[in-house]
């Protein structure tokens, strides 16, 4: 099967490309570095043209509100209507699990703003949402630091590490489109302040984490036990748990 992979030279991008490759398929990496764009349609339609498959796993170049709403309705409408005229019967889409109760942040009313758009197109879709990425919780602390002082709240998530993100999109790229949402979350609830404690503790770093109510999750929207956890008892759970990536990533270092 052919599957064209937009965002292919991203975080999760190269993982899927690889996973999909190893399991036999000619896939198509496509981003702006290997000539394809989906905000002015460079490289867009020889990209998909032939394809099964599409999968979206792009990222905005900004988080500015009106620059991050502007680059997925663009590049969603750019990429729906590339698929039909090459007949593509299946739209892959990687999503946030919460999106639809974080519309505080410009972020995620882009995510829902996407999403629209997929499910009011005619071409069979599936949209996974995922929870936050182990691989984010530096950035997650770096936002919320003030000084030498973390400030993040305590509200439940329950993260996953990128490799199991790429792996839920694989298996929902190789099956049949659901045309609906399909959540993916990692095997463990552990509480947002915890998350960043744990992570600054086995990297050696010296801030200190308080735990702060009042404080928003990235900056921008404020969260509590409902916000970053899949909303029923659906969901894919992985495997890989945080502790297990944290040691890891640490050897690495």
């Amino acid at each position: 099967m052919k599957i064209t992979v937009i965002g292919g030279s991203g975080l999760i991008g190269k993982k899927l490309v690889n996973n999909l490759r190893q399991l036999g398929h000619e896939v198509v990496a496509a981003s702006p570095s290997l000539g394809v764009n989906s905000i002015t349609g460079e490289g867009l339609a020889e990209a998909i043209r032939g394809a099964q498959v599409v999968v979206d796993v792009t990222s905005p170049p900004s988080f500015e509100d009106q620059a991050v709403m502007e680059f997925f309705e663009t590049s969603t409408r750019n990429l729906l209507a590339a698929e039909a005229a090459a007949g593509v019967n299946h739209h892959v889409a990687l999503s946030v699990v919460g999106t639809d109760r974080l519309l505080q942040s410009g972020y995620f009313r882009a995510k829902m703003a996407q999403e629209e758009l997929i499910k009011s197109s005619k071409i069979p879709y599936t949209i996974v949402r995922a929870t936050q990425f182990f691989e984010f919780v530096g950035s997650i602390a770096y936002v919320a630091t003030e000084g030498d002082t973390v400030r993040l709240p305590s509200a439940l998530t329950q993260p996953m590490a990128a490799d199991d993100v790429a792996a839920a999109v694989a298996d929902c790229t190789i099956g049949e489109p659901v045309n609906g949402m399909v959540e993916v979350a990692g095997p463990d609830q552990i509480r947002l302040d915890e998350l960043a404690r744990h992570f600054l503790s086995a990297t050696g770093d010296k801030r200190q984490v308080v735990t702060d109510e009042n404080a928003l999750y990235f900056a921008s929207v404020a969260v509590n036990d409902q916000s970053l956890v899949p909303s029923d008892g659906d969901a894919r759970v992985t495997s890989t748990r945080f502790e297990d990536w944290l040691g890891q990533s640490v050897k690495q270092v």
